[in-house]
């Protein structure tokens, strides 16, 4: 008897590709097959076994377009959602789960016009454009967080909070100290941001850097994500003040430099509160002004109200504004440790193992019922 099948449908970000490929490795691992349909512009994702079908399909965003632009969308995700329902109905998977983004709207239509089990997971504070269009067709919604806005008082009873998925590496930092640290010692401090976030970091924490006292600035060791085109310009700033730090694009290792730090600085996506959250890690969080829906602010109070984070909108994230956060972190190691412990409160570690509990629970408990569910919706 072959193995029942899970589609996973992912829109082709990070934020969306990371969580399906960690219920994946655990739905893997628990013997099932896995396919994983997108856009173009959605990259597949590795199992240990590499076993993993991708399938693409048309997609397109509606959100802030022209009446033109989203008239041409809705074609394509008409178009997509014909191509899904042609592949579902020949895949006869026994549960299908979307992960928002514009892709995963083809293949959770097509699966609700198939009769077969939606399992719906929202990674944000703030329900996702895409997941809001196919929320009542789900017949469980995963969250990322525990409180979750936007969803109709009809589809809170599907709710289940699971958590957001991590890498292994960084789940291998939950049984790890947190670094220890004086009020004499060394602090390291970990940048991250990626192309919307670099840009304003690159301005704000050179110039934040050369306002700390001499004598603060010595027991810095930064680590610091830099848009290429900003090397040159931040490289001279912390050389005028004679500080070193390590400036990169892009950190292969970004779980190990987390193992390493005492403060991390970064936007407030999803995966980035997970990531910190699980390691245990204190956070300055910038939310991304422009995200949709203001979801970025959610995210990011949400760890604030545990004691994890400080929250510094873009509008208040000046270097002297920063500069007088960080020198009272500097000052008191105890109120860092404090803030490393809230972070592992909420923190949830296993969070792909619970999708995949609620996932397994939402499919036929025979792969063969799906197949004949399938079969009849399509006659």
């Amino acid at each position: 008897m072959s193995r029942p099948l899970v589609v996973l449908a992912a829109g082709g970000t990070g934020g969306h590709m990371f969580p399906a490929a960690a219920l994946a490795q655990a739905l893997s691992r628990r013997g099932l097959a896995i396919a994983l349909v997108t856009d173009r512009r959605g990259g597949a994702f590795a199992l240990p076994d590499g076993d993993l079908a991708v399938h693409r399909v048309r997609a397109a965003a509606m959100a802030g377009a022209s009446f033109a632009a989203k008239a041409k969308a809705g074609i394509q995700l008409l178009v997509g959602t014909a191509q899904a329902w042609l592949l579902l109905r020949r895949l006869k998977p026994a549960v299908v789960v979307g992960f928002g983004g514009y892709a995963s709207i083809p293949a959770v239509m097509a699966a609700h016009r198939l009769g077969l089990p939606i399992v719906l997971h929202e990674q944000n504070a703030v329900l996702g454009r895409a997941n809001r269009l196919v929320a009542s067709y789900a017949r469980r919604i995963a969250t990322g967080f525990a409180e979750v806005e936007g969803i109709a008082a009809a589809d809170r009873p599907k709710l289940a909070h699971t958590g957001n998925p991590v890498r292994p590496e960084v789940i291998a930092l939950a049984s790890q100290p947190y670094p220890a640290f004086t009020a004499d010692g060394g602090l390291n401090m970990l940048v991250t941001g990626g192309s919307q976030g670099a840009s304003l970091f690159s301005r704000v924490i050179p110039e934040a850097i050369r306002l700390l006292p001499e004598g603060m600035r010595r027991r810095l060791k930064l680590v610091q994500q830099v848009r290429a085109d900003d090397l040159d310009a931040v490289r001279a700033v912390y050389a005028s003040i004679g500080f070193e730090a390590e400036l990169s694009p892009f950190f292969a290792d970004l779980p190990q430099r987390l193992a390493t730090a005492h403060l991390a600085i970064g936007r407030a996506g999803a995966s980035t509160i997970a990531e910190t959250a699980v390691a245990g890690r204190p956070a300055i969080l910038v939310p991304y002004a422009a995200a949709t829906d203001d979801h970025q602010t959610k995210n990011a109070r949400a760890l604030e109200s545990a004691g994890a984070a400080i929250v510094m909108p873009e509008a208040a994230f000046t270097a002297e504004a920063l500069a007088a956060r960080l020198q009272p972190m500097l000052a008191l190691p105890d109120k860092l440790r404090s803030m490393a412990s809230a972070a592992r409160t909420v923190g949830i570690v296993d969070a792909a193992e619970r999708l995949a509990d609620l996932v397994l629970a939402t499919a036929p408990a025979n792969g063969n019922d799906s197949t004949k569910t399938a079969g009849r919706s399509a006659a």
